[in-house]
C-alpha cells in the first residue's frame, strides 16, 4: 500500500502542473492568435479546446502513477486501455468522426464564437464550438445541436469578405 503523502504529492503536482499548463496555454494562443483576424474568438475557441484536454492528460498520468504509488500494477492496465480504444474505435467511429470533423473545424477557423452561420438548414449565431457539437441559437431563440461530423458545408456571414474588383 502507497503512503499517503506520496498520493497527496501526485495530486498537488496534478492540479499545480494543469493550472500552469493552462494558463500557459491561454497566453501562447491569445497571442499567437490575437493579430489573425477574428483571432479573439478563435482564441477563446482553442484556448476550450486545448484546455479539455491538458485536463485529461494531467488527471489520466496522475490517476496511473497513483495506481502505482498504492502497488497495483499498471502494465496490464495499460495494456488493456489500448484494446479497449482500438475496440471503442471501431464501434464509435461516428463519435470519431465527429471529434475529428471538430479539431478541423476549429483548427481551420470555419467559425467561432459569435459568427451568424448557416449550417445545413439552420441560420443563427454560434454559440459554442466543442470537439464533438456545434452549439447554434436561431432568431427564435432555439438552440440548435449540430454533430460535427455532419457539417458537410457552412455559410459564414460574419467573415469578412467582399466581393469588390
Amino acid at each position: 500500500m502507497g503512503d499517503p503523502l506520496e498520493i497527496l504529492i501526485v495530486v498537488v503536482v496534478a492540479i499545480v502542473s494543469r493550472a500552469v499548463l493552462i494558463r500557459a496555454v491561454g497566453r501562447v494562443t491569445k497571442h499567437a492568435l490575437s493579430s489573425a483576424d477574428r483571432g479573439d474568438t478563435r482564441a477563446v475557441t482553442v484556448t476550450r479546446l486545448l484546455r479539455s484536454i491538458i485536463t485529461g492528460t494531467v488527471w489520466t498520468l496522475a490517476l496511473i502513477t497513483i495506481l502505482a504509488v498504492i502497488g497495483i500494477d499498471v502494465g496490464p492496465i495499460l495494456a488493456s486501455a489500448g484494446i479497449v480504444g482500438v475496440a471503442l474505435g471501431f464501434g464509435a467511429q461516428t463519435l470519431v468522426k465527429d471529434f475529428i470533423s471538430g479539431i478541423f473545424l476549429i483548427l481551420e477557423d470555419q467559425y467561432g464564437l459569435g459568427d451568424v452561420v448557416t449550417i445545413g438548414t439552420t441560420h443563427g449565431v454560434v454559440d459554442e464550438v466543442a470537439l464533438r457539437t456545434t452549439r447554434i441559437r436561431d432568431d427564435q431563440g432555439v438552440l440548435w445541436y449540430i454533430r460535427n461530423g455532419e457539417i458537410l458545408t457552412v455559410a459564414n456571414h460574419s467573415q469578412n469578405t467582399s466581393w469588390e474588383k
